[in-house]
């Protein structure tokens, strides 16, 4: 029988309104969202909070913040240098101050309306509303709980596993949870700390994970080596699932939509579940045979995309409209 992947709405529902929102949430659980992706980083007094990045020039109106212009600096984060403001050099008491903005404004331009409408949320903020919101809805809405940079964190004696294990105690379980990251090391101290639920490793297409970087330097074990079918039933012994960027589930050549890769099969071959990010109907998003017209924030051919996706057999997939999805599935 097929399977029904669990619908996750990415950051809340992105791409009706800013993501990370309190709108962005709320709107994800009336759209019929199973669950909700927060992407987790910290302020320096140790709070955590929903932001993409933990850099949020490009997310909150802080450049246009007089008080806070000595803040703005470079710092090298996984390898990368960024020039902005960062998290880590807020208090939640001066980050609450700050108002959120549409990230991606040249391809979504309706959402800007709402720049300046909301604050940033806090990781208990979310679990409140998800508490809520299942009670509304007579199900549960779970939380997908994205763990971001934690070995940069790490190194700034600000410690992720730990303030997340503090900070969910008592609220998840097996039912409402899911955490991943790109850096196992922070998965491994999560769940030792015993957080229940179910513990995913997110894959690029290329690099190697900045944990492992961190501790092999150039000959740290590449995303590549960790999808070979000894990589896969190595990571089925350590985590319940993966996530990988959909770029790994699609055939494109020359921009054109083939089919599906057999991946999906392979992860769960190997007794692994498998997630993919991110399903987004925009043309800017799309391979190029299922774009129509010049703008990058029209919508092209997405069922197109999301039909083979979701056809490849994976177990969840992340989205910015989960109502597309929804209605993919119901008129299936």
């Amino acid at each position: 029988m097929p399977r029904t992947p669990l619908v996750i709405a990415h950051r809340g529902a992105s791409g009706y309104r800013p993501e990370h929102t309190t709108a962005a949430y709320s709107l994800a659980f009336a759209l019929g969202a199973d669950a909700v992706e927060p992407d987790i980083v910290a302020t320096r007094d140790g709070v955590l909070v929903l932001r993409h990045e933990n850099e949020i020039s490009g997310t909150t109106d802080v450049a246009s913040r007089p008080e806070f212009a000595d803040r703005r600096t470079t710092k090298r984060v996984d390898g990368v240098a960024l020039t902005g403001w960062f998290t880590e050099d807020f208090t939640w008491e001066e980050l609450r101050t700050l108002r959120s903005f549409e990230r991606i404004p040249g391809v979504r331009a309706a959402n800007t309306v709402f720049n300046g409408w909301y604050g940033i949320l806090r990781l208990k903020d979310l679990m409140r509303m998800i508490d809520d919101a299942s009670d509304r809805a007579r199900r549960q809405i779970a939380m997908v709980a994205e763990i971001k940079h934690a070995d940069y964190f790490s190194s700034i004696g600000i410690p992720l596993d730990e303030l997340l294990a503090d900070e969910i105690s008592g609220w998840a379980t097996g039912e409402n949870l899911i955490v991943e990251a790109f850096e196992q090391t922070v998965l491994e101290r999560i769940r030792a700390r015993g957080v229940p639920g179910r513990y995913v490793f997110l894959l690029e297409e290329s690099g190697s994970p900045a944990d492992l970087v961190s501790r092999d330097g150039a000959g740290a074990r590449t995303f590549a080596d960790h999808l070979t079918d000894g990589g896969l039933a190595r990571l089925a012994t350590e985590v319940h699932g993966i996530s990988v960027n959909k770029r790994l589930l699609l055939d494109i050549e020359r921009g054109r939509l083939v089919g599906a890769t057999d991946l999906a099969h392979r992860a769960h071959e190997a007794g692994l579940s498998i997630y993919c990010w991110t399903l987004r109907p925009e043309n800017r998003f799309l391979p190029r045979s299922l774009r129509t017209g010049s703008r990058a924030g029209g919508y092209g051919d997405w069922p197109t995309e999301f039909r083979t996706l979701i056809d490849s057999g994976v177990d969840g997939v992340f989205a910015d409209h989960p109502d597309l999805v929804r209605e993919l599935l119901t008129t299936a």
